[in-house]
This record gives structure tokens, C-alpha cells and sequence, in this order.
């Protein structure tokens, strides 16, 4: 048995329920963050990702505000509820080049769910920093609000094609328009 199936076979076991696969396809169907299903998800992307067939997705204007804050000397990490290995995948295979470099640190689900205060604070003790050195970017209110709630500073990205509604949080249209 590989490594790779190794990991697959964690993840499915930690599916419950008689159904595994009716369990997936209902957390793809709700969008649910949830780990057994994100490393399940990245084993699937590196396929795409090493064959060529898909790439990641960035708006035009991340990758060039990431490089310039990185040269700033601002460390950048990622917190998603895609896996570190999905975030590190799109990153190094993304539709403006590899900028994996970028980043000094990834947090999956394995930190906490993202609507809550106690895995922004998991995180600020990872990095060792304090949290009002922290600025969480995100378009979901309620993960803005569990980032301000661990005592982070927040910034609501807002793109005129996604849909989001400005909450209480600074906004922002652009990544361009940022200044940590």
C-alpha cells in the first residue's frame, strides 16, 4: 500500500455513517469544511495539478499585492478549509506561476473550524505572534468576525462579481487596494 493510499484510507474512515460515499457527495453538495473530505479533494487536484489539466485560481490582482507584500518583508499564510497539501498545490500551480514561495505558513481544518475565535487564536500561537498582528483577509462575515473575535484585524474582500455583502469589517474590492 502506498503512502497516498495510506492517507485515502484515513480520510474515508473518518467519514461516518454506513454511506461514505452519500456522506461525501452531501458535504460537496453543502460546501461543508470538513476535513476528511478536503484531504480526499486535494489526493483528486494533484492529479490534475501534476498532469497539467487544472490550474489554480487566482484574481489578477492577488499574486502581484502577495509578491509586493512579500518583499515588504510581511510573512504570508494561508488558512483555508481546503488541506495544506490542496493550498500548497494550487499555489505552486497557479494561473500566475508557481508562488508557493511566497508563504511562510498553511492552517487547514486541522486548526478549527474556520467560525470560530479559539482557531484564530490556535493559529496566532502557531506563528508566534499576537493576534493584533494578524490581518485576516476573507469574503465570509463570519469568519471575519471569529478572526476579530480572537483579536485579529480583518478585511472583508468584496468583488463585484461573488456576490458578498459588506459586513462591519473593512472592505476591500481589490488585494491592489489592501496595506497591511
Amino acid at each position: 500500500m502506498t503512502s497516498t493510499d495510506l492517507v485515502v484510507q484515513s480520510a474515508l474512515n473518518a467519514v461516518p455513517g454506513p454511506d461514505r460515499l452519500a456522506t461525501l457527495l452531501a458535504w460537496m453538495d453543502s460546501d461543508a469544511k470538513v476535513t476528511p473530505l478536503k484531504t480526499l479533494q486535494g489526493i483528486i487536484w494533484a492529479a490534475g495539478y501534476a498532469d497539467g489539466s487544472i490550474q489554480g485560481a487566482l484574481y489578477p490582482d492577488v499574486a502581484p499585492a502577495l509578491a509586493r507584500w512579500h518583499r515588504a518583508g510581511i510573512r504570508l499564510a494561508v488558512y483555508s478549509s481546503g488541506s495544506v497539501a490542496a493550498q500548497r498545490l494550487l499555489f505552486r500551480h497557479s494561473v500566475a506561476g508557481d508562488v508557493s514561495a511566497l508563504f511562510d505558513a498553511h492552517f487547514d481544518t486541522g486548526a478549527g473550524p474556520k467560525r470560530e475565535a479559539a482557531s484564530y487564536t490556535a493559529i496566532a500561537t502557531a506563528l508566534a505572534v499576537m493576534p493584533k498582528r494578524i490581518l485576516f483577509l476573507s469574503d465570509v462575515v463570519d469568519e471575519l468576525d471569529a478572526a476579530r473575535a480572537a483579536g485579529c484585524d480583518t478585511c472583508q474582500v468584496v468583488r463585484p462579481d461573488d456576490g458578498a455583502i459588506a459586513g462591519t469589517h473593512r472592505t476591500a474590492t481589490s488585494f491592489a487596494r489592501i496595506a497591511p
